[in-house]
């Protein structure tokens, strides 16, 4: 007998199916975008206005610019509640396209599933974009070929906090016995940051804290203990979903200051602040894509997509909130690279290996990103053989009880000093795998 969650996890399903646009009869000229979803769970309030950024973003792609140089676009939903195992099912049913319409890039949409398809994509030439997490060392284009850590790994994260961090402070050689805390989702995406945080400390001399905790979060009151214990300067908060929340309060009622407390990007939404009422008040958090709805982009949004009813946000409060906000911006990232792709292979549907293509030759610099209306939303991105990250840059908001104040303009990772960390653990998974790196010097 199923239980209630499981009959809301199906009917999800089966309504998510009905959500394919685009006649079967015209697929010769349609590219299917997947949608790896997670409307319920623990983490379905942080995912919902993921999903409505990216539709409606494809919705206006179709309806005001005729598609992709005249191919349109279809999509189809597929609830994975945020696990691998949901996560591989659904790329399993996916990567063969939808009624003829070929697949040319898939966002798994959440750090195990990430992991879990790595391999399969390779194997299956179908390039994963994974923004703000995943594989790291994918950011080596010469081992992953398929995977594209775009915009910001979780490396380039730790490594602009600690930017951020030292200007706070007054330069980095004051960060040199300073306390910084991270309290962290104990997960392969919690866990992440460990590695850079432990080698910027001994570059720069501040104590490294690591706290874990256990998914998804609900009770942390060991956690926040241990941080009155420790009385950290700073505290990097690297939770995710229900567990922000509750992080929030729990430092509020632990008596730690709410203001030297920085959640990472997974941490940084509307959807994560709101139920800490009160105590999230002077929240700070980062962002490579910052809330707000007064970019030219969600201009055009509102105009043609919001006000004509078709949007799928279902409340429109969410309009510009941090987490719709990265669903434009993953979506406009696939869109452009498929444009970039069909320069090389012509204007039509493109297949995984042009995906690829497309992608490792996508640069968007300040006049593009004016043109489509992310000027200011999106940071300048340039992508290569070697280097599938670009960008590597983010912005420092706070809450200040009703909404997001941008603090900073964009903060830069050090990458330079990240990139041989990088190299290293690519180097060591193409061992383990027997891979043989490409050559990216003829990178054309």
């Amino acid at each position: 007998m199923q239980t209630s969650f499981q009959r809301v996890a199906a009917a999800v399903t089966l309504a998510a199916a009905a959500l394919a646009h685009g006649p079967a009869s015209a697929a010769a000229n349609e590219q299917f975008f997947p949608l790896a979803t997670y409307r319920v769970g623990a983490y379905a309030s942080s995912g919902i206005p993921v999903w409505a950024g990216m539709i409606d973003y494809l919705r206006y792609i179709n309806e005001v610019e005729g598609g992709i140089n005249g191919v349109k676009l279809v999509w189809q939903e597929c609830e994975t509640e945020w696990t691998a195992e949901k996560g591989i099912e659904c790329y399993e049913r996916f990567k063969k396209g939808l009624n003829g319409a070929p697949v040319a890039v898939y966002h798994p949409n959440g750090a195990p599933a990430a992991y879990a398809l790595s391999d399969k994509a390779a194997a299956d030439h179908i390039p994963l974009i994974t923004l703000g997490y995943g594989r790291t060392e994918a950011t080596d284009g010469s081992v992953f070929p398929y995977n594209f850590p775009v915009m910001l790994t979780f490396y380039s994260e730790a490594s602009a906090v600690i930017n951020y961090i030292a200007r706070q402070e007054g330069g980095f050689e004051k960060l040199r016995g300073k306390k910084i805390a991270t309290v962290y989702h104990d997960s392969a995406y919690g866990r992440e940051t460990q590695a850079p945080l432990k080698l910027l400390a001994d570059k720069y001399g501040f104590e490294n804290i690591q706290i874990p905790v256990a998914d998804p979060g609900n009770e942390q009151s060991a956690q926040w203990r241990q941080v009155r214990q420790l009385k950290p300067d700073w505290v990097f908060l690297r939770t995710w979903g229900v567990s922000t929340p509750v992080a929030i309060k729990t430092a509020a009622r632990f008596g730690f200051p709410v203001n030297r407390i920085i959640g990472d990007i997974w941490a940084s939404s509307n959807e994560d602040v709101l139920p800490a009422a009160e105590a999230g008040k002077g929240y700070l958090a980062l962002t490579p894509y910052p809330g707000g709805a007064d970019f030219e982009i969600h201009k055009r949004l509102r105009k043609y997509i919001l006000d004509t009813g078709k949007s799928d946000l279902k409340d429109p409060k969410s309009f510009g909130s941090v987490y719709y906000n990265s669903g434009l911006v993953n979506a406009a990232i696939a869109v452009e690279a498929i444009r970039a792709g069909q320069k090389k292979f012509g204007q039509r549907p493109l297949n995984g290996e042009e995906g690829r293509w497309g992608l490792e030759h996508l640069n968007l610099d300040d006049a593009r990103l004016k043109e489509i209306g992310f000027l200011g939303l999106m940071q300048r991105l340039r992508l290569s053989c070697s280097d599938h990250e670009g960008g590597g840059a983010l912005k420092v908001q706070q809450w200040d009880g009703h909404q997001w104040k941008l603090i900073t303009d964009w903060v830069q990772a050090d990458r330079n000093t990240l990139r041989p960390l990088i190299d290293a653990k690519s180097a060591e998974y193409a061992r383990d795998k027997h891979l043989a790196a490409r050559d990216c010097r003829n990178d054309n």
